[in-house]
């Protein structure tokens, strides 16, 4: 299982409590991640990525064992440590202002 960790706005709307899991068959990348996430808590469709395009929403970033995935392509593999469940996916929301 795939542990995923979503800021709190979205823990809200999928009405969840800590760390979200999914199963994931075959490789794990950031595609099949969103793509199980979304199909287990169809409320969150169109919050992380965009419908159409599917990419990343603005504002959101996505960590693995302590590096920022955001600009990878989406089927780029994901850590071993996070396809094992040692680590979790980390969706964070990104902070701007001045």
């Amino acid at each position: 299982m795939i542990r995923i960790v979503l800021p709190y706005h979205l823990r809200k709307l999928a009405q969840v409590d800590g760390e979200v899991r999914v199963q994931v068959d075959g490789q794990v990348t950031q595609r099949a991640i969103l793509d199980a996430l979304e199909a287990q808590y169809p409320v969150l469709r169109g919050t992380i990525r965009d419908h159409v395009t599917q990419h990343r929403r603005d504002f959101v970033r996505f960590f693995a064992c302590s590096q920022d995935f955001s600009l990878e392509a989406p089927d780029t593999p994901l850590p071993e440590a996070v396809a094992k469940g040692e680590e979790p996916f980390l969706v964070v929301g990104a902070i701007a202002g001045g």
